[in-house]
């Protein structure tokens, strides 16, 4: 064969490896991010444990036509209270989940306290147009007293966990506890300057926060922001006890309202599916059986909230079940694989 017919020939034969080549790696993509959309699938439902709108909510960009897509980091962050639509009902009533866990915060966004011995601490302040009606208003509806908020966790620095947080640190001089990381990213945000309350305690990795009979225990897990905080919370039920787990967010974040936090998707979905991995274990050492979450249409708390008016003594918590944290956490990494893997495609 000469040389003039040899040379298209190995052309050829190689771009047709390459097609081949780039056609398995296509197919091992898919495969993988069906792998990982069907896991999230399988932990999505058991009858009385609905996270549905989680799987719908995280599983939602591996699944689209489009694949995951960068936020437009600059948008600017809604400061007023919805007018239109659902979110415009944010008003709900405050409910007792266990002896010393308490929800005072909207249909949409949580707000937890913990009562202790020697005061109490939330989890979250909610925004600044509900905190007063919601945390003050709803505690004292609770026969519990604003004026004992001695902390304040703020899991991440997105305006429905902290604008409220200012008032109480004003008006109670409640001790405010967020990471280094997300203090500096409330520093640089886009919120309004008057709605950032003045920076406070420092959240570290595994810190212990004691309150009179009562310790929480404080963790690092980054990747809806750069310094995500969530919690293990000690949780009385009569004789019972139980471990109560914050999951510190929902979906992988790149950036919000003027601060990138990572440098790219694929950095910000491998550092979520590291931190939902590491709080599993954690979680799953702790013996933790209860779900405390920070969006209640998620998992259904304000229905167990209801359902806990019509239970018998000696009945069991709806709170309870170790088998729905575990779902959750597994929701929140495979679907995040599948994230992942959408864009390695």
């Amino acid at each position: 064969m000469t040389n003039r017919y040899l040379v298209p020939l190995c052309s050829g034969l190689f771009f047709a490896n390459w097609i081949a080549i780039d056609a398995n790696a296509q197919a091992s993509t898919k495969a993988s991010v069906q792998s990982h959309i069907a896991a999230a699938k399988n932990a999505a439902y058991e009858p009385g444990n609905d996270l549905t709108v989680l799987y719908d909510t995280v599983c939602a960009p591996a699944s689209s036509g489009s694949g995951p897509k960068e936020p437009n980091i600059q948008a600017v962050p809604e400061t007023r209270p919805p007018e239109k639509g659902p979110r415009a009902e944010w008003r709900t009533e405050p409910g007792k989940a266990f002896d010393n866990l308490y929800y005072i915060g909207s249909p949409f966004q949580s707000t937890w306290a913990v009562t202790t011995s020697d005061g109490i601490i939330l989890i979250d302040s909610g925004y600044d147009y509900s905190v007063k009606e919601l945390v003050t208003e709803g505690l004292k509806k609770l026969h519990l007293d604003p004026t004992q908020i001695k902390y304040v966790i703020l899991t991440h620095a997105h305006n429905d966990r902290f604008y409220g947080a200012k008032y109480l640190q004003e008006t109670y001089k409640a001790r405010l506890i967020m990471s280094e990381a997300d203090w500096n990213v409330i520093a640089k945000t886009l919120d309004p300057p008057e709605l950032k309350p003045k920076k406070d305690m420092v959240a570290t990795d595994g810190m212990k926060l004691t309150l009179g009979d009562t310790t929480l225990t404080l963790y690092l897990t980054p990747g809806h922001t750069p310094g995500t905080v969530s919690v293990l919370v000690p949780l009385k039920d009569g004789n019972e006890r139980h471990v109560g787990a914050v999951w510190g967010g929902i979906n992988p974040d790149v950036g919000r309202y003027g601060v990138r936090y990572f440098p790219n998707m694929e950095e910000t979905f491998k550092t979520w599916i590291a931190s939902a991995k590491r709080f599993q274990d954690i979680a799953a050492k702790a013996n933790a059986d209860v779900y405390i979450t920070l969006h209640p249409f998620y998992d259904k708390a304000l229905d167990k909230l209801h359902a806990l008016n019509f239970r018998k003594p000696g009945g069991p918590n709806p709170f309870v079940s170790k088998d729905n944290l575990n779902r959750f956490l597994t929701i929140i990494r495979e679907c995040t694989e599948a994230q992942l893997a959408r864009i390695s495609s």
